[in-house]
């Protein structure tokens, strides 16, 4: 996969790029990370990027002329042209199906905005899509930008050392991932629960999807309600919830 990126600050990508598994990743050339700075291609002996916007208000806006130009310049690079995506916090919400569907692409082009955006004619006339990481709204689209490249990299085959982890992530089946122990065995009280040290993988499996369901009901309800369960399925997350709100009548002293 080839990634370009157009910010004017470029160096905040070396951090995707040294660390982790981005960084081995890009070391390994399973993806390529190149950056863009528009104020590269700007006409004006200062180098502007920014003008006030017209109709008053704070603020400075990104001007069309130099985005412009790095943006085509950056397309004709390749004879894949790739697809122009804009960070910004109107854009369609990143949830991991369109992660997955996006790191199918062989290129991706992204625009990380500054100031109070971009003019209106750019994402017209040169903006395929635009992607949201959240409703909120940060100083720039170099840390969307880094969430996105983070996401996309470990779904590339071999980014990640056991290929499973990517498929059992929280998400990845739309549910939330189930809780994860390691030795000790017993910390402070707390053990690890037995069916994950009875060697029974079966066993492990379903206590796994039971908690996998049981926490998505509980934190995020909205999931399960777009998530067609079958009669397995349905049997544990029943079964979770009715063990569930027993351990909350007996820790409130309420009667059976």
């Amino acid at each position: 996969m080839r990634i370009d990126v157009v910010t004017l600050f470029p160096e905040m990508f070396q951090a995707i790029t040294g660390y982790g598994i981005t960084g081995r990743a890009y070391r390994r050339g399973l993806y390529s990370l190149s950056t863009w700075n528009p104020r590269d291609d700007a006409s004006d002996v200062h180098r502007s990027v920014d003008d006030r916007p017209y109709g008053g208000g704070p603020g400075m806006l990104m001007k069309i002329e130099p985005l412009r130009s790095t943006l085509r310049r950056v397309r004709g690079l390749d004879d894949q042209p790739g697809s122009v995506l804009y960070l910004s916090p109107q854009g369609r919400l990143l949830k991991q199906p369109a992660v997955e569907m996006l790191s199918r692409r062989p290129r991706l082009i992204l625009l990380a905005g500054r100031y109070e955006g971009v003019d209106e004619r750019l994402l017209v006339q040169e903006v395929d899509e635009e992607w949201s990481i959240g409703d909120y709204v940060l100083s720039g689209g170099e840390l969307a930008a880094m969430v996105l490249i983070d996401a996309l990299v470990r779904l590339l085959p071999g980014a990640l050392g056991d290929q499973q982890s990517a498929a059992q992530d929280s998400f990845a089946a739309g549910l939330l991932d189930h809780p994860h122990y390691t030795r000790p065995e017993e910390i402070d009280g707390l053990r690890v629960p037995e069916v994950l040290l009875s060697g029974d993988h079966q066993a492990i499996a379903r206590w796994r999807l039971r908690q996998s369901l049981g926490r998505t009901w509980l934190r995020r309800p909205e999931l399960l309600a777009r998530l067609p369960l079958d009669q397995e399925r349905q049997t544990l997350l029943d079964d979770f919830i009715r063990e569930y709100r027993e351990r909350s009548r007996v820790s409130t002293g309420e009667d059976p």
